[in-house]
C-alpha cells in the first residue's frame, strides 16, 4: 500500500451522527404525559412496567426515554423510583440542572407524595393514623426476597387516612414520609389489611395491585403539581370501596 505524499493534509475521519430523538412521542405514550415543562415531565406510569431494565431484559420505561425527548439532545431521566406493580405519577428531569434539583428534593423528603389504595377487609377502626415500623430486606432460596418489619431495619413512616369503605373493602390515602422498598405494601399488611391484589404480602386478585401514586407535589419554581387518574383495571374495586370516579358512581360496575 503506497504511503500518502508528505505535506498533504488527510481528511478527518467521519464521526457517526448522533441519533435523532423523536420530535414527539407516539399517541399511546403521549397520552401518559400528565404534565410537561421545559425542565420536568410527569408521567402516568402503567402498572407492570418497571422503571429500569432488569438483568433479564424485557420492556421498561427506559425504552420510552428516546421517545420523550421532544427533540432535545438529552433524554429525560427518572428522578425517583416507583415499584413495577404500582401505577401513577412518576417525575423525570429533562435537563441536568432539573435532574439535580429533583434528586435533592426527593433525597431531602421534600416531595409530597400521595397514594390511593384499596385494602382487603373493612380497614382499621380509626379514621386516620400513622405506621412507624422499620423495614429490612430478607431473602430465602425458596421464596426469594421480600421486605419485613424488624427492629434492626431502616426507619419507615407512613401516614394514612380512610376515604371510604364498602363491599368488604377499604379505600385509603397513604402518605409515605420515607421511601423504603415496598413500604406501603408491608405497612398496610402489618395493619392487618393488605392491599388488594398484592401477591407478595397478601393475595393476588383481578386488576393486579390496587395501589396508585395518585398525586405528586414538588417545591420547584414554578411548583409542580400532578395527579393521576385511577386505572380502569382498578376502578371497580375503588367504586366498591366508595370512590366516585368518572364513568360511573359508587358500587360495582
Amino acid at each position: 500500500m503506497r504511503a500518502p505524499p508528505r505535506g498533504r493534509a488527510q481528511p478527518a475521519a467521519r464521526r457517526p451522527a448522533p441519533p435523532r430523538l423523536a420530535a414527539a412521542p407516539p399517541p399511546e405514550i403521549a397520552a401518559r404525559i400528565i404534565l410537561k415543562t421545559d425542565a420536568v415531565l410527569v408521567l402516568d406510569k402503567p402498572a407492570g412496567l418497571p422503571v429500569h431494565a432488569g438483568p433479564r431484559g424485557g420492556a421498561s420505561l427506559e425504552d420510552w426515554l428516546p421517545l420523550l425527548a421532544f427533540g432535545k439532545k438529552r433524554m429525560p431521566q427518572p428522578a425517583h423510583r416507583l415499584d413495577t406493580d404500582t401505577a401513577g405519577c412518576l417525575a423525570l428531569g429533562r435537563t441536568q440542572p432539573a435532574l439535580a434539583e429533583l434528586g435533592a428534593i426527593f433525597a431531602q423528603h421534600r416531595a409530597r407524595k400521595t397514594y390511593w389504595a384499596v385494602l382487603r377487609g373493612t380497614g382499621p377502626a380509626e379514621a386516620r393514623g400513622r405506621i412507624d415500623l422499620p423495614l429490612r430486606k430478607t431473602s430465602t432460596a425458596a421464596a426469594g426476597w421480600r421486605m419485613e418489619p424488624h427492629s434492626d431495619g431502616q426507619p419507615a413512616l407512613t401516614e394514612w387516612r380512610v376515604l371510604g369503605r364498602g363491599g368488604g373493602l377499604c379505600w385509603v390515602e397513604l402518605r409515605p414520609r420515607t421511601g423504603r422498598t415496598h413500604q406501603l405494601r408491608v405497612h398496610c399488611a402489618a395493619l392487618g389489611f393488605p392491599i388488594l391484589g398484592d401477591p407478595f404480602y397478601g393475595t393476588a386478585a383481578p386488576g393486579g395491585l390496587h395501589l396508585l401514586a395518585r398525586a405528586l407535589s414538588l417545591p420547584m419554581t414554578p411548583p409542580v403539581e400532578a395527579e393521576a387518574a385511577v386505572p380502569e383495571a382498578m376502578a371497580a374495586a375503588f367504586r366498591r370501596a366508595g370512590a366516585v370516579l368518572p364513568g360511573g358512581g359508587t358500587g360495582g360496575e
